[in-house]
């Protein structure tokens, strides 16, 4: 009896899995707006081929799928690929690549259905609304096609759409850190205005003084480990100007007029930028392809995993790390919360209809949990540009476990090209610009509604 209810119990929710929106359920999710849940779902999408990809890229598995019929004929050829060339020491790397190319191409494909949604009653928002069975089917099929692609020319070509796809998706990033800096602040100084003062000021002079101490611990670590007394300008220029850049831009954020114009303007938000900043630095100097100013350089080639000191080589290094940490954590962002300001609202295209949020929760009042349909007068976000973001994901989550590296032209070792080192750091400028941006253009288009 209990089995036969279990069974039942699943078949539930699996009709969540194969209907269409608004999904009616037992107990499978809480109730919850139609649009959330969607962004949330298409989320776990993208976490789950990060999943597999890490998975792949790992040693042990990396080496075990040159099994794989046709994907590394007897681990020592491959489509594209020289005979003499071992291939199964890039496997993870082209395994990552086809992965991720897999959900980009889910993703587009999406973004392309969508395009001109308006609201619920449109018949294309029932397919972005529901039928997740289906939609798991078509990608699991992507991916199975993915890896029959001949090597070829893919991987160089996919290589730049990385590069591309990654730093319009670090400047998404930075938008959403600016936002949440500027939030943060906003939230705390109304708190200290509403009462307790004393504290929350002081909550304020301790994140900005932890933020700006860890800047300038990382600026110090930069310069001992990445620069030399005879050597390395290229990294001491980078170091230099982005230090500056950062002082430049704490002082502009405490200057009187900009006070004025912004009141929940000041070190906060900076010493964040800052300290992203910092991080961006960190990243780029990491795939500076000269390993005596650049100890943290990864070395693998086609007859050994092992690198010059003998240790065992792999794909991650602490900026990777760090840099899927953030990743996880904007992509969250995107999915379940919309901006304070409208501004950035209207940029990222996910301002709140507010005729919808003034609704209450019709799945809660007969005590049935449901995703309830709160996009008939309109849609939440654009169902397009959401598809894009993820797609922009997909394409940074490869570079990210990649550490940017490709192979060389004649596929003996991986490579770490100076256009990983310029696309980050001219990321980083682009993200400070943008930042001085939100400071000092109320002050000159003091006409405009920058709230």
């Amino acid at each position: 009896m209990g089995a036969c209810l279990g069974v039942c119990s699943l078949l539930s929710c699996a009709s969540c899995l194969c209907g269409s929106a608004p999904c009616l359920l037992c107990a499978c999710c809480p109730s919850t707006r139609n649009s959330t849940i969607s962004r949330l779902i298409f989320t776990f999408f993208l976490f789950l081929g990060t999943l597999v990809s890490i998975i792949m890229i790992l040693p042990g598995v990396e080496e075990q799928l040159y099994k794989l019929p046709g994907f590394c004929e007897g681990g020592s050829s491959s489509v594209g690929i020289q005979g003499h060339v071992n291939c199964k020491f890039f496997l993870g790397h082209k395994s990552v690549y086809r992965m991720c190319f897999a959900m980009a191409a889910f993703f587009f494909l999406f973004a392309l259905i969508m395009i001109y949604v308006r609201s619920s009653r449109d018949p294309r928002a029932a397919i972005q609304n529901g039928f997740w069975f289906f939609k798991f089917l078509i990608l699991i099929g992507i991916t199975v096609g993915a890896f029959y692609i001949p090597d070829g020319s893919f991987t160089s070509v996919w290589f730049y759409f990385g590069v591309v796809g990654s730093f319009l998706f670090i400047l998404i990033q930075l938008i959403l850190l600016i936002d949440l800096a500027h939030s943060w602040s906003q939230v705390w100084l109304r708190n200290a205005s509403d009462g307790n003062a004393k504290g929350w000021y002081s909550a304020l002079v301790i994140f900005t003084f932890i933020f700006y101490a860890g800047s300038i611990a990382a600026v110090v670590l930069l310069y001992i480990y990445y620069t030399k007394p005879d050597s390395c300008t290229v990294n001491k220029v980078l170091i230099s100007l982005n230090l500056i850049f950062c002082i430049v831009a704490s002082v502009v954020s405490i200057l009187p007029k900009v006070q004025d114009a912004q009141p929940h303007s000041g070190l906060l938000q900076a010493s964040i930028i800052t300290l992203y900043t910092m991080f961006i630095t960190w990243s780029s100097l990491a795939n500076v392809p000269n390993r005596y100013c650049n100890p943290t350089l990864l070395v693998r080639n086609s007859t050994s995993s092992l690198a010059a000191d003998g240790l065992v080589t792999q794909w991650w290094d602490a900026p990777s790390i760090v840099g899927l940490v953030i990743f996880l954590l904007c992509t969250l962002f995107i999915s379940i919360r919309s901006s304070d300001h409208s501004q950035v609202n209207k940029m990222m295209l996910t301002e709140e209809n507010p005729a919808m949020l003034s609704g209450g929760d019709p799945g809660s009042e007969d005590g049935v949990h449901r995703a309830y349909d709160n996009e008939q007068e309109g849609v939440t976000y654009n169902y397009t540009f959401f598809h894009i973001c993820l797609f922009l994901a997909s394409l940074y989550i490869m570079m990210t476990l990649t550490n940017w590296y490709r192979p060389d032209e004649s596929f003996e070792k991986m490579t770490s090209p100076w256009t990983a080192v310029w696309v980050k750091i001219s990321s980083s400028w682009a993200g400070l610009l943008l930042y001085l941006w939100t400071l000092v253009a109320p002050i000159l288009l003091p006409d405009r509604d920058f709230r």
